[in-house]
Order: structure tokens, then sequence, then C-alpha cells
């Protein structure tokens, strides 16, 4: 027995052997010995607490020592009260001289192991018990979660380490920012995340004495860091820790694939901290929960991660909408929570008895065929999508091929009209001014052909505001656009909108093409024989009144080239030019690319009645990468050949007025205009009405469409570049 317990329990044996005696004389004075006259009483004993509250109930009683003014002041009352009120003050403080008064000799600190040994024992291999014994003056004591003259018992609601009062304990080390930063605690904010956590709200503001409180999760005495091999937080105990509550979920958990990693000694394996993380524990249910829910999968999954992070619901669930989290599929919807198994194994969702019943979670009604849709396929890996492989590489060249062309066409006819307007300025701003001032104007484009113009830059606006979002969803521009829309179901309405207005104006123009062939039958009839004639149908499908591409573009094409470098006059073109027809054409391509494969994704579950899931994954990429082929396209050399070329700067608004001037026609489309007055068919085309006075407002929305096409393309470009040098 050590020497301190031994001398303890003599004086306890000692205190109550006087309490006996003293019952005794008490005894012998109701027996007639006199007794101490009214109004005096004996002194206190000199070693007793009695004695000691003599001094030390005045609560100006301090001592100064290593610099520090120390108070010495012990309130009776609480002693009175505590679990150590049956002690006298000796029974803890050794050393007390009763002979010095003050004291000349230093009295013993406190060893709470003389009456605490088991305690005591775990308290001296505990994080705090080491760090003490090393010398960090600041490392947690006995007195510093239960107090000292005061304490209360441990299930008393007032006691410090009582537990609704335990969070807060342990906060008076654990948020002392000086404390954190000097034992460079890895953690410093653990006890104001345990308050907002779901463990912190159940045990502090409903009351609930189950929930866990500091202790359930580090232990008592035996606080170890994390890690230790013993730690009740040691990666490979976690588990089990948890499980003191959550006892089903444990057991599942040591039969998941994770826990069997575990189990194993590969500490590769999550545990229950790794995905609910340590004192910010939430309800699984929340819409944050869910949002944050892929970021912990990827730590060990990235590469997984970043192909979900390709489909919708990776991409919507990245722009972080709170409402998002309702629809939209995280990792464990498709792979489970606590119950994750191979693939291989019958348990797992994804096995083929059951992976149908997991996608109809989502997708009610879903076929077979659907299942065959992969999250997170790799258009890299050819090896295992080769399907997917091959679209993405021939959608690759075309993205490539047409920007590298357009682009040094482009570049070679912006030098070439520079250098003209530096050598020829005052003729080029004659031209430029009479072009605008000319009174006698042309029609070029009727009013259903200006109305049809106008779907199609509202459709196409509003289709590349809500869906280029999603295409760049890691970037900050992105988040912004969907929370001033409204989130990712908002901006999915307003995209099948856009859609649909698509559908219909493209629609409508085949109609109208349909009724001008019916209306012009006759012209393919000889007039005296009334038979049908190729050469006049040639002339109808191919003349230069039509806007399918003929010999004569590429005629036209290759003089415009020399004209680029000096080799050639300015070629001067029809009613319709090279550029404009493949404008034109490239409508139909997109209207099939994006059509098509916008319907399968909105319709997945019709689509994959009669084809296979994968379909999905192709039909996402063709509609990703074509939507940015026409937005480039669109914003960049189709507005430099309406509107950036310096003859036609700040705006060509022949869109909105349908007209053009007879100096223009000469500059640009003398062929047209020859032709129309060879024909005698010049006046047909003139016009003569007050476009002046709506002039300002056309501007207006043209600037608008303008100005909005610009800021988009700015922020494609930023969100390319920023993920290329990432």
């Amino acid at each position: 027995m050590p020497p301190s317990l031994r001398s303890h329990r003599i004086r306890v044996v000692a205190r109550w052997c006087g309490t006996l005696m003293l019952w005794a004389a008490g005894m012998a004075c109701a027996d007639g010995a006199p007794a101490p006259a009214a109004g005096k009483s004996k002194d206190p004993a000199p070693n007793s607490s009695a004695a000691c509250l003599e001094c030390h109930r005045d609560p100006k009683l301090t001592m100064k020592k290593a610099g520090h003014v120390r108070p010495l002041f012990v309130n009776e009352a609480a002693f009175a009260k505590s679990v150590h009120r049956t002690l006298d003050c000796t029974d803890c403080h050794e050393g007390f001289d009763a002979e010095s008064i003050p004291h000349q000799k230093p009295v013993s600190a406190v060893d709470c192991g003389s009456c605490h040994e088991k305690e005591a024992k775990q308290y001296g291999t505990s994080i705090h018990g080491m760090s003490h014994a090393m010398g960090a003056a600041g490392a947690a004591t006995c007195t510093s979660c239960h107090g000292t003259h005061e304490m209360a018992p441990v299930k008393q609601i007032d006691s410090p380490v009582f537990k609704l009062n335990l969070p807060r304990t342990c906060a008076t080390c654990h948020s002392n920012q000086g404390l954190t930063d000097e034992y460079r605690i890895h953690n410093p904010h653990a006890a104001a995340q345990y308050l907002d956590s779901i463990h912190g709200r159940a045990l502090l503001q409903m009351g609930l004495i189950v929930a866990p409180s500091c202790n359930d999760c580090h232990g008592v005495h035996d606080i170890k860091r994390s890690i230790d091999q013993g730690s009740r937080t040691n990666h490979v105990n976690i588990a089990k820790t948890c499980g003191q509550c959550h006892v089903g979920i444990e057991e599942v958990y040591n039969q998941s694939v994770h826990g069997q990693l575990l189990a194993k000694g590969d500490r590769r394996g999550p545990a229950c901290s790794d995905c609910h993380s340590a004192h910010e524990i939430e309800k699984p249910a929340s819409a944050h929960f869910k949002s944050l829910s892929d970021q912990r999968c990827g730590r060990c999954h990235a590469d997984r991660l970043a192909h979900y992070r390709e489909t919708y619901h990776g991409k919507a669930m990245a722009l972080g909408r709170p409402n998002v989290a309702a629809d939209v599929a995280a990792c464990y919807d498709c792979h489970g929570h606590h119950d994750v198994f191979p693939v291989s194994d019958p348990r797992s969702r994804l096995s083929k008895q059951r992976i149908l019943a997991t996608c109809q979670q989502c997708h009610p009604g879903v076929g077979p065929k659907f299942t065959a849709y992969q999250p997170h396929a790799n258009p890299l890996d050819k090896a295992n999508y080769p399907g997917l492989n091959k679209v993405f590489l021939f959608m690759t060249a075309l993205l490539v091929g047409v920007f590298a062309f357009f682009g040094v066409h482009t570049l070679f006819w912006l030098f070439r009209s520079i250098y003209l307007f530096l050598n020829d300025s005052k003729a080029f701003r004659e031209a430029k001014v009479q072009a605008h001032a000319d009174d006698e104007q042309f029609t070029r484009f009727t009013p259903f052909e200006r109305f049809l113009h106008l779907m199609v830059v509202t459709s196409f606006l509003l289709l590349v505001i809500t869906g280029m979002p999603l295409k760049f969803y890691y970037t900050d521009w992105a988040r912004t656009i969907f929370n001033l829309i409204g989130g990712a179901d908002v901006a999915r309405t307003l995209h099948h909108f856009g859609a649909l207005v698509t559908f219909a104006y493209f629609g409508l123009h085949l109609g109208e093409l349909v009724g001008t062939l019916w209306r012009r039958r006759r012209s393919l009839r000889h007039p005296v024989t009334g038979r049908f004639e190729l050469r006049r149908a040639w002339q109808a499908v191919f003349g230069a009144d039509s806007l399918v591409p003929s010999f004569q573009d590429w005629r036209d094409f290759i003089a415009h080239q020399k004209w680029f470098f000096g080799k050639g006059p300015r070629p001067q073109f029809d009613r319709w030019t090279y550029w404009e027809r493949f404008d034109y054409f490239a409508v139909f391509w997109g209207i099939f690319a994006i059509g098509v494969s916008g319907l399968i994704m909105w319709f997945p579950k019709f689509f994959t009645g009669f084809l296979p899931g994968w379909i999905i994954n192709i039909a996402l990429l063709v509609h990703s990468d074509e939507a940015l082929l026409a937005a480039g396209f669109i914003f960049t050399f189709h507005f430099f050949n309406t509107h950036f070329r310096i003859e036609k700067f700040p705006m060509d608004t022949v869109i909105f007025s349908g007209r053009i001037s007879k100096t223009e026609m000469l500059h640009e489309r003398k062929r047209w205009y020859d032709r129309l007055v060879a024909a005698g068919r010049l006046d047909d085309y003139r016009v003569k009405d007050d476009w002046e006075g709506s002039k300002k407002i056309a501007k207006g929305f043209g600037f608008l469409f303008f100005g909005t096409g610009l800021i988009l393309l700015a922020l494609i470009i930023y969100a390319m570049l920023s993920r290329l040098l990432h």
C-alpha cells in the first residue's frame, strides 16, 4: 500500500475514534458532568477544517506565488455541500503545521490518487496526465474538470462533469485559443462544432440525457490521442465507440466492405467519422449532409468522383442549392449507407438482383435496360467504354476542327479589314456612312423570317444561360447564375422551355419551306408543256435564292481567301454568302444533335424502353459538346461576321429591320443587285416605310442580346482556361 494511502486511512480511523470520544464525553455531560457555559465555545482543533476556515473563509485572503497573486478563499457553504464535506482540509492538503501560522512550510500538493487510485492510474496514461507529467502547466488536472472545494457528485446536476454540463467544462480549455495554439490542438473549434451538431442539440437543447456527451466518445479519465491504439477515437475503434449507441448500425457496418477492410487491418477502410465527421455530426437526411457526401466519398474514390461530377447529378449537386438534395442522387443513394457491399455480393444495392429497384427509387417505372447507364463512365477509357470513347473523339475532333478552321478564317478577314481601314480610311468611312444613310432600301428578310430569328435569339440565350452553368459547374459564376435563377430545378424547367421554343421555330421554318415549295410548284414545270423539268428543280434547290450550298459557294470561298492576302479583288456575293449558308445548315445539325440528345436525357424512361441505358451517357456527351460548339461559334464567328466587322460595327440591324441599303448591296452583294435589275425585279424588293421610328427600340434589344452573348462568351472562356490551368 502506498505510504500516502496508508497515512490517509490512519487519519480517517483516528478521526472516527475522536468522534466516538466526543460522543462519549457528551453522554457524560448528560449524566451530570458540568457543561460549558452558555455563549462560550471551545476553540477548534488545530488541524480541523473549522480551524482552517478561521482564515480561509475571508474572501480577501490571497498569496503571491511565482509572481502571481492567488486567492486562498474557500466558500464554506459550498464546501458544506460538496462530496468531500466529511473530510478535513488536512486529508487532502498534507504537510500542514499547526504551530506555524501563517504556514512556514509549504503544504504538499493535493494527491487525489490517495483515495481514487484507479482513476489516478487511468489519468496518468491519458493525454492530459502525460502532458501534465511532462510539465505542460495548462494540461487538465482533476480540479480542472471536477472543481475544488465545491466538488459535487458526478451525477448531481450542478457538477461540472454532469452530462449536461460536460461540454461547457471541456470547452473551457478546448475553446481557449491561447491553449489550443500553445499545445497545437488540431481542432480548436471542436466544442463549438459539437454544440451545433445533432448530438449537441439533442443533449443541450432538447435535454435528452441519452445523447452522447464528450466522455461517451473520448472516455473519462483515460482520454488518449486518436493515434494511440487504445484510444476510443482511434480509427479502428471508432465503429465500436459509436456502436455503444448505434448497435444495429455497427453490426451492419462491420459486415460491409468498409468494415471488412478495417477488420483486416487495412486502415483505408472509412470509419464513422470519415463520413459523418467527428464533432459536426448532422442529420443524414439533411440537404447539407447530402451535398457534402460526394466530397467525403471522393476522398477515397477520387477517380469515381471526377466522373460522377460530369453527370447531371454530380453537376447539380456541386452547384450547391439546398433543395437539390431531394431530387439528385448522391453516392449513397446507389451504393448504400452503412451497407456498402461489392457489386458481386447479392446484398449490394447494385447487384443484378437489386439494381433495378435501386434505380426505380428515383426513376419509377424504368425498365431493365435503364440499369445499363454508367454513372462513372470515363470517355477516355477506351477499354471499358469503347462506344463512349469513339463519340468523345468525334466530338472533340469536331470542336477543334470547327474552331481552328473558322478561327484562322476570321483572323485573316480581320487583318485584311484592318489593313484596308488604315490605308483607305476616308473612303471606308464615307462608304460606311452612306450605307446607313442611303434612302434606297430593299427587303432582305420578311417579317416572318425576322420573327423566327427573334425566337432563335431568345431561346438560344435562355438555353445557354441555363445550360452552361451545368457544364462549368466548378466556377463561381455558374453557382451565381443558378442562385439567381432559383436553383437546378428552376434552371431545368427554363431549359426545357427553351427547348420547346427551339422545336417550335424549327417546325415553323420547315412548314414555311414546304408552303413555299407548294406555292412554287408550277415554276418547276415547263410553261407550255407543263412537264416537270429537272433544270428548274435544280435551280429551285441550288439557285441563288436558296440557302442550300452550291458550287458557287466554293468559288466564292476561294476568291475570298485570295482577297485576304491581296491576291485578288474583293468578291461580290449574291443574296446569300457561303458563311451564311454554313450558319444556316449548322442550325439543322445543331437541332438534330442537341435536340435528339436532349430528348433522351429529358425522357430516359421512354428511350431506355428500347435502347440500352448507356445511350444516356452518349447523349450527355453529345449534348454538352455540341452546345459548347454552338455557343462558342455564335458568340465569336457569327458575331464577327454580322457585327464585329469594321464595316458592320457596332451592329448590323438588318435582322430587325429586314432591309438593306443600296450602297450595302453594291458593296457586298452586287451579284444579287445585278440579278434583280436584269430580271426587272428590283422594285419588288424596294421598301419605303417608317423604320426610323422603331430603330432605337430594335437597337436596344439588339445590344441587349449582343451584350449578353459577349458576357457569356467571356465566362465560358474563363471557365475553360481556369480548368486547363488548374
